[in-house]
């Protein structure tokens, strides 16, 4: 299996996207687009140029990366995100507009978040949320999800999924409004929609194998208390959402803070592949200006690695699977087997109780 050859560097606790780029977004759209003043000064807006960007690799020189970069941080669970998208949207005409989606999560058959209905809100448990097997064939998406990340990397979603949906239910918002409303934007002035972010299943297996046993088991055991527990706080102590309306980043965050290892995979690779996605895939090759609508807590991250990029890596680092422990013994793959096929059985049955009582 292919590994990670160079490890992602996060930004350093003194950088701050806000001092790096604010001031150069604050004078640009003083001039240009005074109407979305309101959200620079909320550093929910920035802009960054493209002399602000790391080198272009030796590799990839006939690539001409795009001129300029609007980076808009949303919450997934906002009307207000919604509208700011089609604002901004509307003030710059983008050549492209990138979304923290992977294709797992939105065109699987063209159906997924961004072509849902915002007004449904009696959806299915299961599609309700960035976790959602989506699609209008499901066991074409059980097998995408299969094939990218194997078997426990689809049993780990489908118990996010649960996890996450019970986590907002009581928030009484849509999933993604964002994203729709940038794709309703899109159309309208003919801009491109790109899918920005690293396909979920390649994430989960990541995180997954950045486990070893011992947290793999309190992790599962975690998301299985917090789905059958009317309560989100472990009875140990180790693990308690503090912010329902925080999103899939909050959520991540969270479970990186109770298991360090899953810090790398869930977030500081994402936020490279995000920016990669923004300035350098062939999507936006030659083009003007392009605007990324993605999480607010992925800010920092995704304008670090657009500035400090030094072209080390390729896409292909980002979305390999991780190696483990290689193995001769046949008895050892046999054992691992047996006991990843009695957990992915658990799991289901699980979830398929959890559903029942749910509906």
């Amino acid at each position: 299996m292919e590994t990670l050859k160079a490890f992602i560097r996060p930004p350093p606790p003194c950088f701050d996207y806000k001092t790096a780029v604010l001031a150069e977004t604050r004078s640009t759209v003083a001039v240009a687009h005074p109407e979305l003043m309101d959200l620079v000064q909320g550093g929910s807006l920035v802009l960054v140029q493209k002399r602000r960007f790391g080198p272009v690799p030796e590799w990839r020189r006939w690539f001409v990366e795009p001129e300029r970069i609007w980076v808009l941080g949303t919450s997934h669970l906002s009307e207000k995100s919604a509208a700011d998208v089609e604002r901004v949207m509307r003030a710059v005409q983008p050549d492209n507009v990138v979304v923290e989606l992977c294709r797992s999560r939105q065109f699987y058959f063209r159906a997924g978040i961004m072509y849902a209905s915002a007004d449904d809100q009696n959806a299915p448990l299961l599609n309700s949320n960035m976790f959602s097997l989506s699609g209008a064939k499901f066991f074409g998406a059980i097998s995408r999800s299969i094939n990218l990340g194997g078997q426990s990397a689809l049993a780990l979603r489908l118990l996010l999924a649960v996890f996450s949906s019970k986590i907002t239910s009581g928030t009484n918002q849509t999933f993604g409004d964002e994203f729709r409303a940038a794709r309703k934007a899109a159309e309208e002035i003919g801009a491109q929609v790109v899918l920005g972010d690293r396909p979920i299943e390649i994430t989960l297996q990541r995180a997954w194998n950045s486990l070893n046993w011992n947290e793999k088991l309190r992790f599962v055991t975690l998301l299985f208390r917090g789905i059958t527990s009317p309560s989100l706080e472990s009875k140990e102590g180790d693990f308690e959402i503090e912010d329902k309306g925080g999103g899939p980043f909050k959520l991540y965050e969270q479970l990186s803070n109770t298991y360090p290892s899953l810090l790398q995979p869930l977030i500081h690779e994402r936020d490279m592949y995000l920016a990669w996605s923004l300035k350098r895939s062939k999507a936006v090759n030659n083009c003007n200006t392009v605007v990324g609508v993605i999480g607010k807590g992925h800010m920092n991250g995704v304008v670090y690695a657009l500035m400090a990029d030094q072209g080390d890596l390729r896409f292909r680092d980002l979305v390999g699977r991780t190696s483990q422990e290689s193995s001769n013994s046949w008895v050892k793959s046999l054992i691992k087997g047996l006991i990843r096929d009695t957990i992915i059985g658990v799991v289901l049955w699980a979830l398929y109780e959890q559903l029942q009582t749910a509906f």
